[in-house]
Order: C-alpha cells, then sequence, then structure tokens
C-alpha cells in the first residue's frame, strides 16, 4: 500500500489523507475542492491552525503576523518565495494576530513576525523577526532535513 500523508484544508478544516507520491501533483481536498500543497501560504483561522498543527504529517511553518506590522508586510513576498521553494514537502501558513489573540496567546508569541515551525502536533523550532526567502527556506531545512523543498 502506498504511503499517505494527512493534511488539514485551510479552506474547510477537512482533514484529508493524500498518496506520499502525488504531493506534487498539486492535491486538492476531497470536500471543498482546494489546493493542499501548491505551495501557496494559506491563510488560518483559528480552528484550521489547531487541526492543522496538529494533525498534519507534513512540517508545517506558520507565520504569525498583523496587518499593521511593517517588518510583517515587509516579509510576506518572502514567505511567499519560500512557501514556493519548500513545496510540497512543507506547507507554510500565516494567521493574523489581531483576529486570532487567543493563539498567539497559547503560542506564546511575544512579538511579531513570529516564525514556529510544527511537526506531527509538536512545536520544532522558532524564529523572530522579518526574514528574507532563502533564510526562511534554510531555517526550515536545518530543523526538518534536506528533503525539505
Amino acid at each position: 500500500m502506498t504511503e499517505a500523508v494527512k493534511l488539514c484544508c485551510a479552506e474547510c478544516g477537512q482533514m484529508n489523507r493524500v498518496p506520499a507520491v502525488r504531493l506534487a501533483a498539486g492535491p486538492k481536498c476531497g470536500t471543498c475542492g482546494a489546493a493542499l500543497a501548491d505551495g501557496r501560504v494559506m491563510t488560518l483561522d483559528r480552528a484550521a491552525h489547531d487541526k492543522a498543527v496538529r494533525g498534519d504529517d507534513l512540517p508545517l511553518l506558520v507565520d504569525y503576523w498583523a496587518a499593521w506590522c511593517g517588518p510583517c508586510r515587509m516579509m510576506a513576498p518572502e514567505f511567499a518565495k519560500a512557501a514556493k521553494a519548500l513545496a510540497p514537502s512543507v506547507r507554510l501558513a500565516k494567521l493574523d494576530t489581531e483576529a486570532f489573540p487567543e493563539v498567539a496567546q497559547r503560542a506564546g508569541i511575544r512579538g511579531i513576525p513570529a516564525l514556529i515551525l510544527y511537526h506531527r502536533g509538536r512545536e520544532v523550532a522558532r524564529l523572530a523577526g522579518a526574514r528574507p526567502a532563502a533564510e526562511i527556506a534554510a531555517f526550515v531545512r536545518s530543523h526538518v532535513g534536506a528533503a525539505a523543498g
């Protein structure tokens, strides 16, 4: 049997099982049809954040940010470049700390932008401050292996 990975859909919150060999083919959610690992940054709400952090089999890098934060806005295009570079073996997402302060509080966010790398329900590492795409990708690879991206 082919090895499958579990991925949470950021759009509808449904957990999906995707054959690992099909990740590069751009899998879509079986419920809503949204892309699951296409190299774009996902936008998470509280429920999708919690479900993805706990349930995703792929490493998940979350950018905790806010619209009023200048460094957060400056880093957004770099974060998007890193998402493309790391796909499909790592997913990148963002969570607005103004809209979901309880999630930021639970995660222990003291300043933004803050990046937290999760894998299979556990926090692996943190990185604070705005970073270029190459540094974001190197940070992820150093913690999840060279196979990432």
